[in-house]
């Protein structure tokens, strides 16, 4: 058992006195106010586009950071792996079935009064946003809730931008640019004493994969592919996956093409590091780091992301804060996920959320034994994974097909009838190459536990 569970930290470990007994009453956020947030942490969270766990390489000093000096969770997943209602999961601590970001276009959907950053500057917070906001968001449009921001319309060189409320093209690399607009956001609390809240979201590691110049020729470590890479019987598959035409070459590039642009996001993560240290504000600043998304590098021929196989939903996770006990250096093993950040930051900053939340505040010693991923098909276009959803746990993974699709603004439709099932031993079959429910009988259905699992994950979807 990691350290942190066995020593869960809360936010009233490290406040003393008078704030001790100010934090212990959390005050809800529609009557928080600057002066309550006195003593508070600063956050920093740091969120990437599709990167899959298994990229360390290319972080030696996010690594030594924000692991070694910190908390690296080593079960941490997105509860729906695309960008958009992974990013709202991530703002509204809630599953995309009821924050209602379905697909990339359904972004309005967010109930903005829901998020963390409105409910931080309510309470006294000053917040900026520097790089990707949310997909299908008009550029134009001023994200909410943010003091300050520099809003990316997707790209790594020369992109246009909204620059608090002016879109204009800002010339260079834009993991850099990022860098740069956040460390000005940063030395602000040379003169403003208001606790801070950074969204801090590089493009990278999302296609094209385009690396800094100075990074673009840098040689990667080999990599050979695993088990599932490519799978060599696909017949237990859905249709999709047997049809996938993804090669480990085709994996390799795309491993090559990610590190590379991360190696700028582990320098920009250095800089913030370096700024808060000389700043005065490392220890009580509260960070989180994880990818939106993870991606298959030809994993049973897929060369993407969505799809309920493991490289897709697992992500690196890491979370660092000094004085909220949180900076020794140790691993937890618990089942996180991104529907856990808003409920972590909301309880280290000693706020109650208004609107409830699924997730569940990563300071206290709360421990799932399963977690629910979701997906959703949007439109009725051949091709692609249909939608499903599936039961995670340590040791196997439950999953169904539906016919279900939606539209562009995430209202679903269809029957419903499940399509397709998939059970998979991730003991002994951690790759997930034998579908245990391929031609299984009902008394094989019975011994695996189907049947249960199937009516928690049915509980878990209308929950």
């Amino acid at each position: 058992m990691s350290e942190t569970r066995r020593h869960p930290v809360s936010r009233r470990g490290f406040l003393g006195g008078a704030a001790a007994v100010a934090a212990t009453t959390a005050l809800p956020a529609t009557t928080a106010h600057a002066a309550a947030a006195a003593g508070r942490p600063n956050i920093l969270l740091i969120v990437t586009d599709d990167q899959p766990k298994h990229t360390e390489w290319a972080l030696p000093k996010t690594v030594a950071w924000l692991a070694g000096q910190g908390v690296k969770f080593t079960n941490g997943h997105v509860t729906t792996p695309l960008c958009s209602p992974s990013r709202s999961s991530v703002f509204s601590g809630r599953h995309a079935h009821n924050h209602g970001v379905r697909n990339n276009k359904a972004s309005h959907a967010l109930d903005q009064n829901t998020t963390v950053q409105n409910y931080l500057a309510q309470a006294g917070y000053r917040t900026g946003l520097f790089g990707k906001y949310l997909n299908s968001w008009t550029l134009a449009d001023n994200p909410p809730h943010f003091e300050e921001f520099a809003l990316l319309q997707p790209g790594y060189v020369d992109a246009q931008w909204n620059v608090n409320g002016t879109v204009q093209t800002i010339n260079g690399y834009t993991t850099t640019v990022i860098k740069n607009r956040t460390l000005k956001f940063l030395d602000k609390a040379a003169t403003d004493t208001r606790p801070w809240f950074a969204y801090v979201t590089p493009y990278a590691s999302h296609g094209p994969r385009t690396p800094e110049a100075k990074y673009a020729g840098t040689a990667v470590p080999a990599w050979d592919g695993r088990p599932s890479v490519p799978e060599a019987d696909r017949s237990d598959k859905p249709a999709y996956i047997r049809n996938a035409t993804g090669t480990l070459a085709d994996g390799q590039a795309i491993r090559a093409e990610q590190l590379r642009t991360l190696l700028s996001v582990d320098d920009a993560v250095q800089a913030f590091k370096d700024r808060l240290q000389a700043l005065g504000q490392l220890d009580n600043t509260l960070v989180v780091y994880i990818g939106d998304n993870g991606f298959s590098w030809g994993d049973h021929g897929w060369t993407a992301k969505s799809v309920p196989y493991r490289p897709a939903h697992e992500v690196p996770f890491y979370l660092s804060w000094p004085a909220g006990g949180l900076g020794a250096g140790t691993q937890d093993d618990r089942i996180v996920a991104n529907i856990d950040i808003a409920p972590t930051i909301l309880d280290a900053a000693g706020i109650t959320p208004a609107a409830p939340q699924d997730g569940r505040s990563l300071l206290s010693s709360h421990s799932r034994d399963h977690l629910l991923v979701e997906w959703w098909k949007q439109g009725a276009a051949a091709g692609g994974a249909p939608t499903w959803s599936s039961y995670v746990a340590k040791d196997k993974q439950y999953t169904e097909y539906y016919d279900l699709t939606t539209d562009a603004n995430g209202t679903v439709s269809g029957t419903g009838q499940v399509t397709f099932r998939e059970y998979y031993d991730l003991v002994d079959d951690p790759f997930q190459l034998t579908n245990k429910l391929y031609q299984a009988t009902p008394a094989q259905e019975q011994a695996l536990g189907v049947p249960a699992l199937a009516a928690r994950l049915h509980a878990d979807r209308t929950a």
